[in-house]
């Protein structure tokens, strides 16, 4: 009897000892992969740039109590020369309330007429192009609120991601159809109306497709939503259990400003908080079409009323943003 205890004493440690092993390995091969999402600068993207953004402000710090800023953008790098830094194709500013445990997200019209610093005014696409400080101050200007943190990415790192997670269940809310020539057809659209499953290659159809009667208005709305279904799919246990193989997939194609600390505590406060709202930025009732020269750009009727329905939304409990709007307005 002694012996078999034993035994089985030996078998449990065994096993105890495999799991902690295993616990240390994922525990360094995620530190890893966070690590190496934060490019060194002779590495980044913005390398060419940085020694012109010394002048930049420098982003405020986060404690980790406070509500937090950062700010997204994806790019297409097609046609680009060696370190040029192309335009944001999207820009959303996600906002994590650590106390209230509640999420927001503001969708930038890429169109948005603003004060890019330093370098006059200009559509708030383009401030990317001065390096990611200029961004942040930017979109920090225009919303009334502080950027803390930056994550950049283009096409292909967004065709990893969802890849990477195993694709994503989604609901496409009507036929999309769109042939481009110039791009020698590698970015056509071809999507039906219905439930599906979105791999990389066809999510990125989703979110890029324009080409209806509210143009970049509907797509920043499918951006929201299908960003919604990225953050929920990579809460699964499956996901979770996949994320150093993720990170290693997605990493040659991010670079954030993040520390590794930084996304420990984004992760905790990310995974218990909920989705509260998901806005366009300019709202329509404060958006006015308009031309600089012969461009078409998007203006704000007051940038006031903008900063105050951005506040107004991230610091309401219940928020019912046509309503702000109307008490703003008032």
């Amino acid at each position: 009897m002694l012996i078999k205890n034993k035994r089985i004493t030996l078998i449990l440690s065994i096993i105890i000892l495999a799991v902690i092993a295993f616990g240390i390995y994922y525990s360094l091969s995620i530190y890893k992969g966070l690590e190496g999402l934060r490019k060194a600068s002779e590495n980044s993207p913005f390398a060419e740039v940085m020694a012109s953004e010394e002048q930049v402000v420098e982003p405020p710090k986060w404690t980790g109590t406070e509500p937090v800023n950062i700010l997204l953008m994806g790019v297409d790098a097609r046609g680009n020369k060696k370190n040029e830094i192309p335009r944001s194709d999207s820009m959303m500013v996600v906002s994590l309330n650590p106390v209230k445990q509640k999420i927001h997200v503001f969708s930038i019209l890429r169109d948005t007429y603003t004060d890019i610093p330093e370098h006059g005014k200009n559509r708030v696409n383009t401030a990317v192009t001065h390096g990611p400080k200029t961004a942040m101050r930017a979109v920090s200007d225009l919303l009334g609120i502080p950027i803390q943190f930056y994550v950049y990415t283009d096409f292909q790192g967004f065709i990893k991601l969802v890849d990477a997670v195993g694709g994503v269940d989604f609901h496409v809310e009507k036929d999309m159809t769109y042939e481009s020539k110039a791009d020698n057809h590698e970015y056509d659209i071809h999507l039906k109306e219905g439930e599906q499953h979105l791999d990389g290659e066809t999510a990125l159809q989703y979110v890029r497709f324009r080409h209806d009667a509210l143009s970049d208005y509907s797509r920043t709305k499918r951006q929201r939503d299908f960003a919604n279904a990225i953050v929920e799919k990579m809460k699964t246990t499956t996901s979770i259990m996949k994320l150093p193989s993720i990170l290693e997939e997605v990493s040659p194609y991010i670079d954030t400003n993040l520390s590794v600390s930084d996304m420990w505590q984004l992760a905790s406060v990310g995974y218990k908080s909920k989705m509260e709202a998901s806005e366009q930025i300019p709202p329509m009732k404060l958006l006015k079409e308009t031309y600089v020269g012969r461009a078409a750009v998007l203006g704000v009727t007051s940038s006031n009323d903008l900063k105050e329905y951005v506040r107004t939304i991230i610091e309401s409990d219940d928020t019912d943003p046509s309503e702000e709007m109307e008490t703003i307005q008032q």
